[in-house]
């Protein structure tokens, strides 16, 4: 039974990996923060006002899938055939009800198809033109392709694209590689709202020079996304087949629920595994009691909470 006394929380991630201050210009510090501070102040715009848990992970994750300086909608890398091909997915953890799509081209925001599969569907993913054609049909925003080319993206295809090329040719393993910076870019929000439900949600455009139709963790529901009111809500980034193998998002709810684990210390045992594997990334996972964390084994993750006073606090 509701009873509008618990605390509100919103989470968010930005995407973990070799994200370093001092590598950042002033300027562009500046812009991922206040991306940031929007993206958890729209959040906590309907969380205050007493809407759901849902509703404020959308609109936090809008707010970033607009945005060109995220992995995720606007900001989508390429993949080998020059496409963005974009993931989402979302997750009521009162009803454990659930929505995804996958390899979309022409969606504007898929963290909303994402939720209208979930919502208006009897489906929890879909794929490619069909998951297209049914955002059509609940009146979401199609559009040209051409409205996610970002030129520092396109370079960034076309350095992978150099670096694959001169594996092959010194017959070398490509995952030997230097890496792509910036490959952990996939955005995602949890949320506690005053009813006491959670949510969690996450949106990616998936890895740089990606081929084959690849899908990541994002989308696929106990892997990069998950959340239960009994336990915990989970968003997660990082190489996406290893958070796929470890199902790290379910993990990390399992950890609290059955084992009785902090919420920190579940994520750290899940990123743990997924290190042991060769996996990298991060998490960000919040309880109903509004605890929360935000943890990654990379040498950083864009991130930010904001709690009842609403103060958006902003780190990387």
């Amino acid at each position: 039974m509701a009873d509008n006394t618990h605390p509100i929380r919103l989470i968010i991630h930005g995407g973990a990996g070799d994200i370093r201050r001092e590598r950042l210009k002033t300027e562009r510090e500046h812009a991922f923060t206040e991306v940031m501070k929007q993206s958890l102040q729209a959040g906590y715009a309907v969380l205050v006002a007493g809407g759901s848990s849902i509703d404020a992970v959308i609109a936090a994750i809008v707010v970033m899938e607009d945005s060109p300086l995220f992995n995720a909608g606007k900001g989508a890398v390429f993949s080998h055939e020059g496409r963005n091909e974009l993931d989402a997915a979302i997750m009521d953890g009162a009803s454990l009800r659930a929505g995804a799509v996958a390899g979309v081209t022409t969606l504007r925001n898929p963290i909303r198809a994402a939720h209208a599969v979930m919502t208006q569907s009897r489906h929890v993913m879909l794929i490619g033109q069909g998951a297209e054609a049914f955002a059509g049909e609940q009146g979401l925003e199609i559009v040209d392709p051409v409205y996610f080319f970002d030129q520092h993206r396109w370079n960034q295809l076309q350095k992978a694209i150099t670096r694959e090329q001169i594996a092959l040719d010194h017959d070398m393993d490509d995952e030997a590689q230097p890496a792509n910076d910036e490959k952990h870019g996939t955005v995602g929000a949890v949320a506690l709202d005053r009813q006491g439900n959670l949510a969690a949600g996450t949106s990616t455009g998936g890895l740089t020079n990606k081929r084959y139709g690849r899908v990541g963790d994002t989308p696929v529901i106990g892997a990069g996304t998950y959340a239960d009111n009994r336990s915990v809500a989970v968003s997660a980034t990082g190489t996406g087949e290893m958070f796929i193998r470890t199902a790290a998002a379910f993990n990390t709810a399992s950890q609290v629920r059955l084992l009785g684990k902090p919420v920190a210390d579940a994520a750290d045992i899940v990123l743990a595994e997924i290190a042991a594997i060769g996996g990298e990334g991060g998490l960000i996972a919040l309880n109903e009691q509004g605890e929360y964390a935000m943890r990654f084994n990379t040498r950083g993750m864009f991130r930010g909470v904001i709690y009842d006073e609403g103060i958006a606090h902003v780190d990387f």
